[in-house]
């Protein structure tokens, strides 16, 4: 751990399989707390390159217990969090929206540490179970067409490392690799980032972590999902290839909205908002969701135009599908198998 910290410190990169090493230790109970925070301090302090992303992602996905569930062909849309937007859940909203328009979506999260609440948070509040055993993910993703993975849950070695973020204080690349780290194999992605400079490390590290097709989303006022704002840039993860656009709202229809005019507050609010975008109600909520939705839409493969997306994740709501999807979760019944 020293050569990797002293690597780092005299401004030299490391390779994937080094960082597979370094990440290793990070979760091993043989190495001292002091020595974990000297080398996530000095790799925040380098900034993190897409072989360290990649790196960091494959070790905590390769310990997960959930790593070997094979679903059918799912997606994720997971933003790394960190804009201090304090927004309803946009994500979690739009994942039901998006099972009810027929895409499956294993659903990554956690409990809030940069908003208020977190998609954990809101789906508790909800009624939600946080502790999906594998046979219940695989039962749901069928029957409902989702299922959430909470994230402490599937990621049991990370345990350790809560207490040693909490005491550093700062962003560590911790901050940035969460929606990398979803242990099913993915069909495609979307991905929410608050950074501009970090979207395309994160693109070349889907690369490395061989996902076919995934939209990394940097949104208009540095939020960390597509935002009614202004002008959203984006880039595509097709096969290798990694191509960039932006999109207005306007483009597709939707009018500007500030983001004052999506504010959330805590889990009982978020899920007031969240059913109330499920049940249909015109408002900025709504719309920023049906845009998000409409992005995760052409993400996955589904539509060949963001604009058809809107059409696909406004039918989702208006038939209702979307919000029996979310009763459907939260009646999810299932056994420990």
């Amino acid at each position: 751990m020293k050569s990797f910290t002293r690597k780092i410190m005299e401004g030299h990169h490391l390779t994937v399989n080094e960082m597979e090493k370094a990440a290793s230790l990070c979760l091993s109970p043989h190495i001292s707390d002091i020595a974990v925070t000297a080398f996530l301090t000095a790799l925040r302090t380098k900034g993190e390159t897409a072989e360290e992303l990649a790196g960091m992602a494959t070790v905590i996905q390769q310990q997960s217990p959930y790593t070997a569930l094979q679903l059918p062909e799912v997606m994720d849309n997971c933003g790394t969090g960190g804009d201090h937007s304090n927004s309803f859940n946009i994500s979690t909203t739009a994942a039901f929206i998006l099972a009810g328009a027929g895409v499956n979506v294993a659903k990554h999260g956690n409990r809030s540490i940069s908003s208020k609440t977190g998609s954990a948070d809101v789906l508790e509040h909800l009624g939600v179970s946080l502790q999906a055993s594998r046979k219940e993910i695989s039962t749901s993703i069928q029957n409902h067409s989702i299922a959430f993975l909470y994230a402490p849950h599937i990621h049991p070695a990370l345990g350790r490392l809560m207490s040693i973020r909490k005491q550093i204080g700062l962003p560590t690349i911790f901050n940035t690799i969460g929606p990398l780290t979803n242990p099913t194999s993915l069909h495609a992605q979307m991905i929410g980032v608050y950074a501009k400079e970090h979207m395309r490390p994160i693109a070349e590290a889907l690369i490395h972590l061989n996902r076919k097709r995934a939209l990394i989303v940097h949104g208009a006022g540095g939020m960390d999902e597509a935002s009614l704002a202004g002008t959203n840039e984006c880039l595509l993860v097709d096969r290798g290839t990694i191509t960039s656009f932006s999109l207005h709202p306007e483009d597709v229809g939707l009018p500007v909205q500030p983001i004052e005019s999506i504010q959330g507050g805590d889990s009982k609010t978020n899920a007031a908002i969240l059913l109330r975008v499920l049940r249909g109600e015109k408002s900025a909520y709504t719309d920023t969701a049906i845009l998000n939705v409409a992005l995760g839409l052409f993400a996955y493969g589904k539509v060949d135009r963001v604009l058809d997306g809107i059409t696909c994740a406004t039918e989702s709501i208006e038939s209702g599908r979307a919000l029996k999807t979310l009763h459907a979760l939260i009646n999810q019944k299932g056994d420990d198998g």
